[in-house]
């Protein structure tokens, strides 16, 4: 009984399946290597101040929702906006990669599943080979692999057609099987801001 206690408290390993390393033409592995490339701070920009309301207001609200996986708010908040400037750049709804977060590593960001996928978005370390600097300890880095799991996310999307239930299977190394596209759009629907479907 007592080991049983013990063990629920032991945080859960992550999830990351065995994604296929898969050959790359080399226009979309220069197009994906740019992507990963840029150096731009995660620092929104706005033309206007209702989006910048909005924004504000997302920030407020996730802040409160993370407290329980991410207490520090300093941590919190770069964290936040890191999650915000990265999937709106790759294209992605930041409540999908929060969501794709919550079931890949359970926003932890030294989790390393048995497949060998790192940090907060469960990046494989063949990706750091093909389309980064090839240093796949810079996974662990918060905005490296929040950039590289939004680029590759967004990068499924568009071999699969925008088809999001195969390209979060191919995500994963699940494709065609329903089980992890839909715990992550279920997580995905923690993350929504107030009002939206």
């Amino acid at each position: 009984m007592l080991l049983a206690g013990a063990a629920a408290c032991l945080p859960r390993p992550a999830l990351a399946g065995a994604q296929v390393e898969e050959p790359l033409a080399d226009a979309v592995r220069s197009a994906l290597s740019a992507a990963i490339a840029s150096d731009a701070p995660p620092k929104p920009r706005f033309d206007a101040i209702e989006p910048r309301l909005a924004y504000l207001r997302w920030l407020g609200e996730m802040s409160e929702r993370l407290k329980r996986q991410k207490s520090e708010a300093q941590t919190r908040i770069e964290f936040l906006e890191t999650v915000w400037y990265e999937s709106t750049r790759a294209g992605l709804e930041p409540a999908l990669v929060l969501g794709l977060v919550q079931v890949e590593s359970g926003f932890r960001k030294y989790a390393i599943s048995v497949a060998g996928a790192r940090g907060y978005m469960q990046v494989m370390p063949f990706w750091s080979r093909l389309i980064g600097d090839g240093q796949a300890s810079r996974l662990f880095h918060m905005q490296t692999n929040l950039r590289f799991g939004c680029v590759i996310l967004r990068h499924y999307l568009d071999i699969e057609k925008g088809d999001l239930y195969l390209a979060l299977g191919r995500y994963n190394g699940s494709r065609g099987r329903p089980e992890y596209p839909n715990m992550v759009m279920g997580a995905r629907k923690r993350w929504l801001v107030s009002g939206q479907a």
